[in-house]
């Protein structure tokens, strides 16, 4: 310990000093307990079971302490883990919602549009859906729907797909389906949906 002391130093020196001294005079050794015991009518016999017990007791309410500290901690790291879920999703549908098409056809080849006039459906002709999106996701996927429907409504083919990762915001997408020679005659529609929602529907005609 070095020698000299700066004013500061004592002062601190002179503090701790005095909660030494004041924690010795609270403090009480076993004979005395021993005889406080006695004046309260209590076995002295019992004084290690009763110190033994009262550690316990306060080792477990530091124990208590530290567990709600943990557990409040927990709570509050997924409560902001929701929260920033919660954000996430909402930018999520904010991005899919703003997503509509700039333009739709039906044609009979990829990025192709215009068709006869009439399908034939003994030449099993493959029919193309292209639609060109805008305000498309960058850096995302989309997960499309297209029903191709016959003159009575039913839908009778479903092509679900999955995107690239989009690039642009402008895209280009399609699908196909190949009718069959027992398909029905006249007016078909098909339309493009996105999580349900319809983003386009065109009209052909088979034969």
């Amino acid at each position: 310990m070095e020698n000299r002391l700066t004013p500061q130093q004592l002062t601190k020196l002179v503090g701790e000093v005095e909660r030494l001294s004041q924690r010795q005079q609270d403090e009480l050794d076993r004979d005395q307990v021993q005889d406080i015991l006695r004046e309260l009518n209590l076995s002295p016999d019992l004084l290690d079971e009763a110190m033994i017990q009262l550690q316990r007791k306060e080792a477990l309410v530091v124990q208590q302490r530290r567990q709600r500290w943990i557990i409040g901690g927990t709570l509050a790291s997924v409560v902001v883990a929701i929260a920033a879920v919660t954000v996430f999703m909402q930018q999520q549908n904010q991005a899919l919602t703003r997503v509509a098409v700039q333009q739709s056809c039906v044609g009979s080849a990829q990025k192709s549009c215009g068709v006869p006039t009439a399908l034939k459906r003994q030449s099993n002709p493959e029919v193309f859906y292209n639609v060109t999106l805008k305000d498309a996701p960058v850096g995302k996927t989309l997960s499309l729907t297209c029903d191709w429907l016959a003159p009575g409504g039913q839908v009778v083919k479903q092509n679900r797909y999955e995107t690239r990762q989009i690039d642009t915001p402008i895209w280009n997408t399609h699908c196909r389906y190949q009718l069959d020679p027992t398909a029905p005659t006249g007016n078909w529609q098909v339309r493009l949906l996105l999580n349900g929602h319809e983003l386009s529907n065109n009209q052909f005609a088979v034969q």
